[in-house]
């Protein structure tokens, strides 16, 4: 019987991996400079279509230049914003989740109206205006994102760190002296970790959606770093006459997310069943 999970999983981490590698040995793999221009040597189709050339295995774009290398280095675009953005909202919601959870009471009050405020906020619209009033830029996309898409970490550590707090291995750490911290940091953080890579690997996904739809309108990274959101915007207008130009990139951040997303429910499997052994 095909097991479409594994299929799924081992899809998922060879999708992540080779983006990964990519995005790391960049400046090694790249044929070309992604930023020279040629204007003699415009809109060159693939290689796999009639009118390529072989220095040019994806094309070139509406500047000349090499297609094949802007992708590559839009790849580590990408994975650098999908992960700063999980560590900058990571650390905001899971330490406010940990401790509305763990105290309750008027903290978790706290803790709620703060989630409450958070999802109440559009996400786009906030960070459509928080880029255009401070300019574009990767640390302004960055840390907006990251300011804005906590909230699903502080809603599953809150849940799972209550679920816990009172269990026997807790309570043998508060008869046996420890701190607060040391309960919180190393008896009730371990044991919901697992809970939290899955979101992790969510909030990469939607932060590196919501980084293309920003570039795209203009208000993400800036030119000429090739974001594959801007390659995307840079496109539009030859998607007619050269579908190509638009499809490259669009199908290279479709498999990206589809990637992490399979991965995140394999890791979801894998450290649910870990944590029921």
């Amino acid at each position: 019987m095909i097991n479409f999970r594994l299929i799924a999983a081992v899809l998922g981490l060879v999708i992540v991996g080779v983006v990964a590698f990519c995005a790391v040995f960049a400046g090694w793999i790249v044929p070309h400079d992604p930023f020279v221009q040629n204007l003699d040597g415009r809109m060159i189709p693939p290689l796999f279509m009639e009118g390529g050339q072989a220095g040019h295995f994806l094309g070139t774009d509406q500047l000349g230049r090499d297609y094949f290398s802007r992708l590559i280095l839009g790849a580590r675009i990408s994975l650098l914003i999908g992960v700063a953005t999980v560590i900058t909202s990571g650390l905001i919601g899971i330490t406010l989740g940990l401790l509305g959870g763990f105290f309750g009471g008027r903290v978790d009050d706290v803790v709620m109206f703060a989630i409450t405020c958070r999802l109440s906020i559009p996400l786009i619209l906030v960070a459509l205006t928080v880029v255009g009033l401070v300019g574009s830029s990767l640390t302004v996309v960055v840390l907006t994102l990251g300011l804005l898409l906590w909230d699903r970490f502080a809603v599953v550590a809150r849940t799972t760190t209550m679920q816990v707090r009172n269990l026997d291995y807790v309570a043998a750490a508060w008869a046996s002296g420890c701190s607060v911290t040391h309960i919180i940091l190393k008896e009730v953080l371990p044991n919901i970790v697992h809970h939290l890579v899955v979101v992790a690997t969510l909030e990469m996904a939607l932060a590196i959606l919501l980084e293309a739809a920003l570039s795209f309108l203009g208000l993400g990274v800036p030119p000429p770093l090739p974001s594959w959101g801007l390659m995307i915007a840079e496109a539009k207008d030859y998607m007619f006459f050269t579908p190509w130009v638009i499809m490259v990139p669009g199908i290279a951040l479709f498999v990206l997310v589809l990637g992490i997303n399979f991965l995140g429910d394999a890791l979801r499997d894998i450290l649910g069943a870990t944590r029921d052994a």
